[in-house]
């Protein structure tokens, strides 16, 4: 099953939707420090509502401790960013699939990509939007994935 992680988050809410999205779809969760705001951060934890126990959370202190916890799992690692090389529907995703986003303002730096065995993009009609929020575009990767694996039926 796919895993979502999060490489510097910085907004407590998205994060918290996400980990709601991640609750109800049955998805690990990896937030890669530093974060933006503290596990305990009350916006955080209304957004993700009382889903919290239902999360599988993990937390890295930094990417290299992911790469770490990474290598001993394997899969491919998947970089979300608007200057990805394909577009997310053009992937054929795959069981074991570490899905990245990077922070709200910065996206995925240029050392997470390189590390990364494809990136993708998620393409959008109005080129004056720069681009989607991070826990809508966390949904639709996953939900992609998910589907292509057969994975939603309930």
């Amino acid at each position: 099953m796919p895993s979502i992680v999060l490489v510097n988050p910085l907004i407590p809410p998205n994060t918290g939707n996400i980990a709601r999205t991640c609750a109800a779809s049955a998805t690990e969760l990896h937030l890669v420090k530093p974060l933006g705001f503290e596990l305990s951060d009350r916006y955080l934890k209304r957004a993700g509502l009382d889903y919290w126990p239902f999360v599988d959370l993990t937390v890295h202190e930094d990417f290299a401790a992911f790469l770490n916890h990474h290598d001993q799992r394997s899969g491919r690692l998947i970089g979300y960013t608007t200057r990805g090389r394909c577009s997310y529907l053009e992937l054929e995703y795959q069981s074991d699939d570490w899905l990245l986003f990077g922070s709200e303002t910065e996206g995925l730096s240029a050392d997470c990509l390189a590390r990364c065995d494809y990136s993708t993009y998620i393409p959008m009609l109005q080129k004056q939007v720069r681009s989607l929020n991070l826990s809508v575009s966390v949904s639709i990767g996953l939900f992609e994935a998910k589907r292509q694996l057969g994975q939603l039926i309930g």
